[in-house]
């Protein structure tokens, strides 16, 4: 190859990869999540990821494909790729992302800062090297409260003006090791949530968080929104 050519070649920057969405799910790990409840949120999601109703969702999506990323947030600063951007196209590859999922140790601890990961999560969706038409955070925690780091509300500006949806998946206290709040689905709504479609699904029990996050997936990866912004797994 001439040298111009080859420099030319070189300087050519690599083409994005497209897909219909780009989902980032930002999971919960501060003080109040221990690690049996570690273990069961990231068992909940590999679960549903490799669901076939979640499966059927991304098969029917413009690409047919998806790509997903897995985040545990605690202190401002302690935000923690558990699992890097994957591109899922089929069952292969989601049952590589959720056997990545489950052995990972624990990095993220401290204080709630929900403004620092929604920040992360846009930083994530903006460096990557995939190109989505929709750009989803997907929030799951036990509690509203923010005590350090960037604020809530003006994380979730900056998140929103990058055209980026936050949806909520609240926690409703499966273990509680810090205060319950029993009106966690309505804080998301009024603090974190926005958007294009916004919505919020709830989970009361152990048995309810795999088929939530499973339901709420499907809503994601579809484009839809439930008919109310609670909605409960059945």
């Amino acid at each position: 190859m001439r040298p111009l050519a080859l420099a030319l070649t070189l300087a050519t920057p690599a083409l994005a990869e497209d897909v219909e969405l780009e989902l980032v799910l930002l999971a919960d790990a501060s003080g109040s999540i221990d690690m049996a409840e570690i273990r069961f949120q990231r068992q909940g999601y590999a679960e549903a990821i490799t669901d076939p109703a979640v499966l059927a969702a991304i098969a029917n999506t413009a690409y047919g494909k998806i790509a997903v990323t897995y985040v545990e947030w605690a202190s401002a600063g302690e935000e923690d790729v558990v699992v890097p951007w994957t591109i899922i196209a089929g069952p292969e590859d989601a049952a590589g992302f959720a056997a990545a999922l489950i052995p990972p140790p624990r990095m993220a601890f401290g204080r709630n800062a929900i403004g620092s990961a929604l920040l992360k999560g846009k930083e994530l969706i903006e460096t990557n090297d995939i190109e989505g038409w929709r750009k989803v955070i997907d929030f799951s925690g036990d509690s509203a409260n923010n005590w350090n780091g960037p604020s809530i509300a003006d994380a979730r500006a900056q998140v929103l003006a990058a055209g980026i949806t936050i949806n909520g998946l609240p926690i409703l206290c499966r273990v509680c090791n810090g205060p319950a709040q029993s009106n966690l689905d309505q804080l998301y709504r009024e603090r974190i949530i926005g958007g294009l479609g916004a919505f919020v699904v709830t989970a009361e029990s152990d048995a309810q968080f795999a088929e939530a996050v499973k339901r709420k997936l499907i809503l994601e990866i579809s484009g839809l929104t439930p008919e109310t912004e609670i909605a409960r797994a059945d």
